[in-house]
């Protein structure tokens, strides 16, 4: 669901050299090297200490105005520049121009032009912001193509190819004990005869000891319990929900269009990662430390700056060394854990190579099921990377590196 809401408006003015404007516009009350012309200008506020990215310049017979938009908020944001010859006058288009001087994958960099004359300018940039009603506890991931695959190391089994995802909405956090919790004392009077209680080191910590069975069976009940939909059956016809039993549901047993809970899919995990920045290792970018994510340093790496071995915000207590979700920076999305504390099941069959496409959903057999992110008990940096595919581990496995989150679906059916 989503409806527009707010309008936000940010405006200055420019005119000849001889009047750029009032004492205001050119004072900096917040002393941080910005004067309110260019702060406006460029949608900060003056009383901020965040100086903002974009310029306002006079350059002979044209005015340039320069700022700077982040991609991942575009489905919800958009921008127009718009001037105007008086205050009181008609807001326009002025016979601006827009252009993208430069896109990094999360942000765009926009250059408006307009006729300057021999008078006053005004110009503003009018933001209409959609507010997303976004389902507790996840964030949107945009709908789009992006590069999966390995673009820097050579994994051979990550080879670059371009893949598009519809939009879906994503757990901001692992699924810690406690909301499994939740749902497992729900379930198991419910027909989820066989549901494991899992294990965490704590209530915040990412529940653990969980086979890929085990999460599949706890979407459906999270679905049951919140009157969505179920997303796995037991039959083509899709009318058994699964709930008990270790069931290799096939692609035709998964309703995709329901609005219940469900693991991503390789790619959707793998999109979600990357927070709009591909070609990047990480979620951040090409370098790691533990100031970044709960792994196990490893400095033989080239990009890791460590320090070596296991994180020492969370060896109290004992193994295991999990970390309470979202100890760390998020990533473009709004995506905590991306990398690093539990590995995280996803949807499908290991295989390559990948399918590729629109909305893939991996192979149709398979003996071991995919997992991605990394752990705190990795030797090697390298399984955190976003590219980096788990193929080794059967969907009964379970383990304290072990976890998941759950994705729903944009705009899903009953």
């Amino acid at each position: 669901m989503s409806s527009a809401a707010t309008e936000a408006w940010r405006m200055t003015h420019f005119g000849s050299p001889a009047n750029t404007g009032s004492g205001a516009d050119l004072g900096d009350p917040d002393r941080d090297g910005i004067v309110n012309l260019l702060e406006f200008a460029t949608g900060s506020n003056p009383r901020s200490s965040s100086p903002p990215v974009g310029s306002l310049v006079k350059n002979g017979n044209t005015v340039e105005f320069t700022y700077s938009r982040p991609k991942a908020a575009m489905a919800e944001v958009t921008y127009h520049p718009e001037g105007s010859l008086t205050l009181s006058g008609a807001w326009s288009s002025l016979s601006l121009t827009s252009t993208i001087v430069s896109d990094n994958g999360v942000n765009q960099v926009v250059k408006v032009t307009s006729s300057a004359g021999s008078g006053k300018r005004f110009m503003r940039l009018r933001v209409n912001k959609t507010v997303i009603d976004l389902p507790e506890g996840m964030a949107l991931i945009p709908a789009g193509a992006f590069t999966m695959g390995d673009t820097l190391d050579g994994m051979s089994d990550a080879v670059p190819t371009v893949t598009t995802v519809s939009a879906f909405y994503m757990d901001v956090n692992e699924v810690t004990l406690s909301k499994w919790q939740v749902v497992y004392s729900w379930a198991t009077s419910k027909g989820y005869t066989d549901l494991r209680a899992g294990a965490g080191k704590g209530a915040d910590h990412p529940v653990y000891n969980v086979s890929w069975y085990d999460v599949v069976k706890w979407c459906n009940a999270r679905s049951e319990q919140a009157g969505k939909t179920p997303v796995y059956y037991t039959d083509n016809a899709q009318t058994l929900v699964y709930r008990t039993g270790d069931v290799n549901v096939t692609n035709a047993q998964v309703k995709w269009t329901a609005n219940g809970y469900r693991l991503p899919t390789e790619a959707e995990w793998e999109k979600a990662a990357r927070g709009g920045l591909d070609g990047k290792r990480f979620p951040w970018g090409d370098t790691i430390s533990q100031s970044q994510a709960n792994y196990y340093g490893n400095t033989s790496f080239s990009y890791d700056l460590g320090p070596n071995g296991y994180n020492a915000r969370w060896t109290a207590g004992g193994a295991p060394y999990t970390s309470p979700v979202g100890s760390f920076a998020a990533n473009g999305y709004g995506l905590n854990d991306m990398a690093g504390n539990v590995w995280e099941w996803c949807w499908d069959w290991y295989g390559t190579p990948y399918a590729g496409g629109t909305d893939p959903r991996g192979a149709a057999t398979g003996s071991n099921r995919v997992l991605r992110g990394g752990s705190w008990f990795n030797g090697s940096p390298a399984g955190l990377l976003s590219s980096y595919r788990n193929d080794g581990f059967r969907p009964t496995f379970r383990d304290f590196i072990f976890g998941f989150r759950v994705v729903l679906g944009v705009g899903g059916g009953g």
